[in-house]
C-alpha cells in the first residue's frame, strides 16, 4: 500500500529552496536634455541599462527620443509642458496632441502615462493654476476618444510645497491656499484610477538645516532613525518620511483619498554646487543615488503609512545638463556626462543583454549627468532587455549592500528557506529508515 505521504527527494528540496522569488522594484530616471552636447537619444538605452532602469520619464514628447524607445521594452512617461496648458484646454487641441505625440508612436514605443504640467500649484501663477485642472481632463477625454485610456493613464507633478509642514508626517496636511485647486486633481486621481507625483528632494531639507538634519538619514546609511509620535512608526531615511508626509495629506482631505497610490516622479542628489549649497558634493550624491538604485534592486519599496502599495520611484536624472538655469547644483543632478561616462560610480553591477545597441555580459553602474527641464529633476527611468542586479565584489564601504529593510527580507528569505529544506530532509530520512 503506497503512503499517503509525500516524499521529497534531495532534488526537490533543492528546487524549493531556490524557488522563493527575491522581490524588486522597477528603477524609473529622469531623462531631460537641457543642453547642447547630449548623445542622441537612441545612445542613451545602453546607459538606462547599466544601472537596471526600465521605466523613463521624459519633460516632453520629444520625436526623436520616442522613436529611439521603439521596441526598447523601456515604460514611457511623456509630457506636456506649462507653457501648452492654456491651449490644450481645448477638447480639439489636445485630441491633436495626444494623435500627434501618443497615438502616432504605439505599440512600438510603450507610452504608459502623461505627465500634464510640473508643480503648478507651487508656481505662485494664477493663470497656469486654472488652466491645470482643466488640460487634464481635456487630455484624458482624448485618450478616452483614441481607446487608450486603458493603457495610459494622465496626472501632474507636485513639489513637496503642496504640503504646509513636511515633518513629522502625521502631522502634515496640505496647504489650505492650494485645497480649491488640489481637491478636483485628487477627484481626478480616484476616478481614473491614476498616481499622485511628488517631487521630493531630502537634498534641500538638509541643505537648509545641516546641524539638525543627519546626512546618514537622508543618504540611506545606517542610523538610528525616528519614530513618528503621532503614528508611532519608525523611518530610517527622509524619503520614505517625506512620502508618507504625503499620504498622512491625502488621508486628512478625506478617506476616499486613501487609495491614491504616490509616485516618486523626481529624486536625486546633485553632484556639485555653489558653496552655499551645503552637501552637494560627488560622495553625497554617490551614496544617495547608490543606496537608493540598490535598495530598488533588493526589494518592493513600500513605506510604513502604505506597507501594501510599491512605491515607484524616478531618479534625477540620466545626465548633467549644461544648459539648465540656476545654481550650480541644476547642472549637476546627473549620473552620466555627456559623453556618457559616469560621475561616480554607483557601486552596483548589472547583467544586460540589449538588442539596442547595449553590449552583454557585465557592467560596471555608475552615474553622472545632467536632466531635462522639470523642477529639480528630470524624467522617469525605463529600460529593455533582461538584467540581473547584483553587488560588486568589493562594494564601497560607504554603501550599503542592501537596505536594512532588505536585509530583513533576504535573511527571513533564507532562513526559512533553509530551515524548510532540512525539515524536509530530514523526514525524508526517516521515513526511508522506516521511523514514520
Amino acid at each position: 500500500m503506497a503512503s499517503s505521504q509525500i516524499l521529497f527527494s534531495p532534488l526537490c528540496v533543492a528546487l524549493l529552496f531556490f524557488s522563493f522569488p527575491l522581490i524588486v522594484s522597477s528603477i524609473g530616471i529622469n531623462y531631460g536634455q537641457v543642453a547642447n552636447n547630449l548623445p542622441p537619444p537612441k545612445n542613451v538605452i545602453p546607459l538606462l541599462k547599466s544601472v537596471g532602469a526600465t521605466k523613463v520619464k521624459l519633460y516632453d514628447a520629444d520625436p526623436q527620443a520616442l522613436r529611439a524607445f521603439s521596441g526598447s521594452g523601456f515604460e514611457l512617461t511623456v509630457a506636456l509642458g506649462n507653457e501648452y496648458l492654456a491651449q490644450v484646454k481645448d477638447s480639439d487641441k489636445a485630441r491633436d496632441w495626444v494623435k500627434q505625440n501618443v497615438q502616432a508612436y504605439l505599440p512600438g514605443t510603450k507610452i504608459v502615462a502623461i505627465v500634464v504640467g510640473n508643480e503648478v500649484l507651487t508656481s505662485n501663477q494664477s493663470a497656469l493654476t486654472a488652466a491645470l485642472f482643466p488640460a487634464m481632463q481635456s487630455i484624458h477625454a482624448a485618450l478616452v476618444d483614441c481607446g487608450l485610456n486603458k493603457q495610459i493613464f494622465v496626472t501632474t507633478a507636485h513639489s513637496l510645497a503642496i504640503l504646509d509642514v513636511s515633518y513629522p508626517p502625521s502631522a502634515t496636511s496640505f496647504r489650505r491656499d492650494l485645497l480649491g485647486s488640489l481637491t478636483p486633481i485628487l477627484d481626478f486621481h480616484v476616478k481614473t484610477g491614476s498616481p499622485i507625483l511628488i517631487n521630493a528632494y531630502p537634498f534641500f531639507a538638509y541643505e537648509e538645516n545641516p546641524k539638525h538634519v543627519s546626512l546618514d538619514f537622508v543618504l540611506f546609511q545606517p542610523n538610528q532613525g525616528f519614530t513618528d509620535p503621532g503614528s508611532n512608526f519608525h523611518y530610517d531615511n527622509m524619503l520614505f518620511a517625506q512620502v508618507d508626509a504625503v499620504y498622512h495629506a491625502l488621508d486628512a482631505v478625506g478617506i476616499s483619498y486613501k487609495k491614491v497610490p504616490i509616485v516618486v516622479s523626481e529624486t536625486g542628489w546633485p553632484s556639485n554646487g555653489d558653496p552655499q549649497e551645503v552637501g552637494a558634493t560627488c560622495d553625497n550624491a554617490r551614496k544617495y543615488n547608490g543606496n537608493l538604485i540598490k535598495m530598488m534592486m533588493s526589494k518592493k519599496m513600500r513605506t510604513p503609512i502604505r506597507p501594501d502599495c510599491d512605491l515607484t520611484i524616478f531618479v534625477f536624472a540620466l545626465f548633467n545638463e549644461n544648459l539648465k538655469p540656476g545654481p550650480t547644483s541644476e547642472r549637476n543632478y546627473g549620473l552620466f556626462n555627456p559623453d556618457g561616462t559616469p560621475v561616480y560610480s554607483l557601486g552596483i553591477k548589472t547583467s544586460s543583454s540589449s538588442s539596442g545597441g547595449s553590449s552583454s555580459g557585465s557592467k560596471n553602474s555608475t552615474g553622472g549627468g545632467g536632466s531635462s527641464g522639470g523642477s529639480t529633476g528630470g524624467s522617469s527611468g525605463g529600460g529593455g532587455g533582461i538584467y540581473t542586479p547584483g553587488i560588486t565584489e568589493n562594494p564601497s564601504p560607504d554603501y550599503m549592500s542592501i537596505s536594512s529593510a532588505g536585509v530583513k527580507f533576504s535573511t527571513l528569505h533564507l532562513i526559512c528557506s533553509f530551515t524548510l529544506a532540512i525539515s524536509l530532509l530530514k523526514e525524508t530520512t526517516m521515513m526511508e529508515q522506516g521511523r514514520i
